[in-house]
């Protein structure tokens, strides 16, 4: 989902993975406040959920050639938020990965460049893209197959052809 770090936004991606979702689970959130309020809408109680909570800090000022490094980890506070959320599991490593890849395989999305998009719908075709071409055209080293594969819903590693077509095929709207 493409969306601003605001509530009605939270709300509408919670509101989609509870729709997704077929059984219960454990979600962890970063200490955004906005998932509060949009996964107590979405699950009400029936979610096993908590947030970590990232604390940075800097040991000295930056210096100039330091100006847009990141700020020194310090630690992480996890809360129980609602249900039983298992504490050894309580982790945002899994997005925060999905992140660094989409941010290094997307130029629109590294920091610091003029590679961003100038209209959303460009942004979103990208984005697309790029997911449709990591789920399906891309053996990934520690699954030895496509995740689409893996999830048994394709049988095949799709070439860019198989992807470019699905366009053709579905129009470009």
């Amino acid at each position: 989902m493409l969306g601003t770090r605001d509530t009605d936004a939270a709300k509408a991606f919670i509101k989609d993975l509870a729709g997704r979702l077929t059984h219960r689970v454990q979600l962890t959130t970063d200490g955004h406040k906005p998932y509060l309020e949009a996964v107590e809408n979405a699950f009400g109680g029936e979610i096993d959920y908590a947030m970590l909570i990232k604390l940075y800090g800097e040991s000295s000022p930056k210096s100039p050639e330091r100006k847009y490094s990141p700020s020194k980890f310090v630690r992480a506070k996890s809360h129980k938020i609602t249900g039983q959320p298992d504490a050894e599991s309580v982790s945002t490593s899994y997005v925060e990965r999905q992140n660094l890849t989409m941010r290094m395989s997307m130029r629109r999305f590294t920091r610091l460049t003029n590679g961003f998009s100038k209209k959303v719908e460009n942004l979103a075709y990208a984005v697309a893209l790029h997911f449709m071409y990591y789920n399906f055209g891309r053996i990934h080293k520690t699954l030895r197959v496509t995740p689409a594969m893996e999830a048994g819903i394709a049988d095949h590693v799709w070439s860019l052809e198989e992807i470019a077509a699905l366009v053709d095929a579905h129009g470009s709207n």
